[in-house]
């Protein structure tokens, strides 16, 4: 059975000057503030849609590491990821980058190499990212 998570936003006016609050559903960890010029230009204390798509990867990509290194009996020290994502206002996502640093007993480079790839495609919010073929919305217009 999936399991689902949760998130939503509120937004209030137009896009340059509106502001909206990000919420953490599942989890209640927090609200966070979204604006367009966090988004487009300096962060200024807000978050965006991509610096919250980065999070993802870069959790999801850690995890889908140290999966693969069970498969090939290793346990890594520690695992560290680091996700850029760029946006470009008018364009959208131009580029992910991750970043891994880990420490791996008994792994060689080759095979440190070959797992990190493996883990890059096989992590489920890389191929979430790669495309989304059937992406549903239910809009309520309320007044």
């Amino acid at each position: 059975m999936a399991t689902v998570r949760s998130a939503h936003t509120v937004w209030t006016g137009d896009l340059p000057s509106g502001s909206g609050q990000v919420s953490l559903d599942t989890s209640g960890l927090g609200t966070y503030d979204v604006t367009w010029k966090a988004r487009a230009e300096e962060a200024g204390g807000k978050t965006s849609p991509e610096e919250l798509i980065a999070a993802a990867h870069s959790a999801c990509f850690s995890m889908a590491f140290s999966h693969a290194l069970g498969g090939e009996g290793k346990t890594p020290d520690r695992v560290e990821t680091n996700a850029e994502v760029d946006f470009e206002a008018g364009v959208g996502i131009t580029a992910i980058r991750l970043t891994l640093k880990a420490s791996v007993p008994g792994l060689s480079e080759e095979d440190f190499q070959r797992i990190a790839e493996d883990a890059k495609t096989g992590c489920p919010v890389s191929q979430a990212l790669a495309g989304v073929k059937d992406i549903s919305l239910d809009a309520t217009l309320e007044s």
